[in-house]
């Protein structure tokens, strides 16, 4: 299958937005580190700069006007003033020709965060997912990114919850369709801060012909040609690989039994640090 052309910026969640923490929910926190040479002023790096146009889609939260508000400000102070929101919150919305035509003319789009299973609940089969699938397939130019729920949902198969108690025994983690942009890549977030290691090792055990990224907050990684991943943001990207497992007990055991996996490889990328997924090595 040919590498798609256009790029994915992928963040663990609570990406600093320029001010100061203001309400409960994660995806309207708004920690103040250095946002000037933080993920939202990559993101508008990425997208060539001044008159940039940017669609914040706020269908994984149940916020949709809150959220979208606090993108519209954190763009503006990078200089941005070019951004929508698209509400998309049914699955009528996905047909409304207004909200089509913006993704069709957008440089960028970016997913909010929220709960992830509404992004494939709503979108897997519609137009406006076909639009951005297509323009990322074929556009160097155009870039999609996600922040936590909105990240996780990008893969194909990703991880939609887990159990608390008992981790690392079959069954804790449950996985579903996602939106299918990206391949062979299982994505976690807020990953250190709330210590998701054990749910996504069994993701990769579930899955083993793909490799596990966990995503750090105001942590992302930049993702070209589905291949190359570049470290972006204050934190740290953890990389599971079980693609050389000798050992893999997931297949033959039943809900509740132990995990048991052999030679799982762990990477830990800082800031800078760049990764080829189809060859393993850093670069």
């Amino acid at each position: 299958m040919q590498a798609a052309r256009g790029r994915i910026v992928a963040i663990g969640g609570n990406e600093d937005k320029g001010a100061m923490p203001t309400a409960e929910a994660d995806e309207l926190k708004m920690p103040s580190r250095f946002f000037d040479q933080g993920i939202l002023k990559r993101i508008h790096d990425e997208l060539y700069g001044p008159g940039t146009r940017i669609e914040v889609i706020t269908t994984a939260t149940h916020f949709p006007r809150e959220v979208g508000q606090v993108y519209l400000e954190a763009f503006l102070r990078l200089g941005c003033d070019n951004v929508g929101i698209l509400p998309i919150q049914q699955p009528e919305d996905t047909g409304r020709q207004d909200y089509l035509e913006r993704i069709r003319k957008a440089d960028g789009i970016m997913f909010s965060g929220g709960d992830q299973s509404r992004l494939p609940q709503i979108l897997l089969g519609s137009e406006v997912l076909h639009i951005i699938k297509s323009r990322y397939e074929q556009e160097e130019k155009f870039l999609v990114s996600g922040t936590s729920a909105g990240a996780m949902a990008l893969s194909h198969i990703m991880i939609n919850g887990s159990l608390e108690r008992d981790p690392l025994l079959k069954g804790t983690v449950a996985l579903a369709e996602g939106l299918g942009l990206l391949e062979q890549i299982i994505i976690d977030t807020h990953f250190v801060n709330r210590r998701r290691i054990p749910r996504l090792i069994e993701a990769v055990a579930a899955t083993p012909s793909h490799i596990g990224i966990g995503l750090g907050e105001d942590t992302g990684i930049l993702i070209k040609q589905n291949s190359c991943i570049e470290t972006i943001g204050s934190g740290l990207v953890i990389i599971i690989d079980g693609r050389r497992a000798q050992k893999n007990n997931y297949p033959q055991i039943d809900p509740g039994q132990a995990l048991c996996v052999e030679n799982l490889i762990l990477h830990v990328l800082p800031k800078g640090q760049a990764y080829n997924i189809l060859t393993g090595e850093f670069m």
